[in-house]
């Protein structure tokens, strides 16, 4: 299907209406990224509410929100998972992986039969290990099942580079990649302002440039401390993406996606479009960084490693 004819008439659908799938459809809605938003959630009270209270903001917006069944959010173009379960207290990553399997499952078997050019989007956590798990539950193409990955990590990067080098940050070329979350991994290596590599800068130079990437790494934390939960970043994030889906963009963004060279689902750049990831990009690092994301490769492996078909 050409670009044009996905984006006349497009459909996205969001499984989740708590505060992270809610904001992704508002921030969605704000910006019309497509014609028709479907909400869904197991909470079918909760899902009507949301939707009610959207619909009074859509005057703003070209585009139409209601209540999807799972079968019609199966037949979206783009289809936005945000379901998942929390960690608790003394629970394994492991134990969490199993628990999130299961909810995972249960929601892509009532999607299905998935519309086969539909592009499958994971917000929940752990993002890696639940692309890796939509990929081969889903019966989609790896190139048209994405995670939302670093690219939030990337943007925070990018903002508290551009604060001290007194730039945009849209000029500022940098990428977390790797694993969301604690293990992530800031490509200072390659990074540029300008056509100069970040690393030339004195500012960067004098920095502590581990503290740096740990501060980034641990905001969403201090966010949940503040106020129990992150929402807006993340659906700025999926609006954005949404729209380089539907208007066949091809921007590089870092993505959770399958990642052959690392035999893992990780995030890296990516070029996106309305028929998913076109290619990755793989940015030059050096040994520390590679070796730190080929840690990441092997925990998502084992994590991934009984994963039953």
């Amino acid at each position: 299907m050409s670009a044009a004819a996905k984006s006349k008439g497009s459909q996205m659908a969001i499984i989740g209406a708590g505060s992270v799938g809610s904001s992704i459809a508002f921030a969605c809605l704000m910006r019309s990224v497509v014609s028709e938003l479907l909400i869904n959630d197991f909470n079918a009270k909760v899902c009507e509410g949301q939707v009610l209270d959207l619909q009074d903001a859509a005057f703003v917006s070209s585009t139409k929100v209601r209540v999807g069944s799972p079968k019609e959010c199966g037949q979206a173009d783009i289809i936005v998972i945000t379901a998942g379960a929390r960690q608790k207290p003394g629970e394994s990553r492991d134990e969490l992986v199993l628990r999130n399997e299961d909810i995972l499952r249960s929601v892509l078997d009532g999607l299905q039969p998935i519309k086969k050019t539909a592009i499958l989007m994971l917000v929940a956590n752990p993002v890696n290990v639940l692309t890796c798990m939509a990929q081969k539950l889903s019966g989609l193409p790896p190139h048209q099942v994405i995670g939302t990955g670093t690219y939030l990590d990337s943007v925070r990067f990018r903002v508290a580079m551009k604060d001290i080098l007194k730039v945009s940050a849209s000029s500022v070329h940098a990428y977390i990649v790797g694993d969301h979350g604690d293990k992530q991994v800031a490509v200072w290596s390659s990074a540029s302002v300008g056509g100069k590599p970040m690393l030339a800068f004195e500012e960067i130079q004098k920095m502590d440039r581990a503290a740096e990437s740990a501060k980034v790494a641990h905001k969403a934390y201090s966010i949940i401390d503040l106020k129990g939960a992150t929402a807006f970043g993340i659906a700025a994030v999926v609006s954005e993406v949404a729209l380089c889906i539907t208007l066949n963009k091809l921007s590089v963004v870092p993505l959770s996606t399958y990642c052959e060279k690392f035999d893992a689902c990780l995030s890296f750049p990516v070029s996106l479009g309305v028929n998913g990831v076109e290619r990755i990009v793989y940015p030059d690092m050096d040994e520390h960084e590679l070796a730190m994301v080929e840690e990441s490769a092997v925990t998502t492996r084992h994590a991934c490693r009984n994963y039953k078909k």
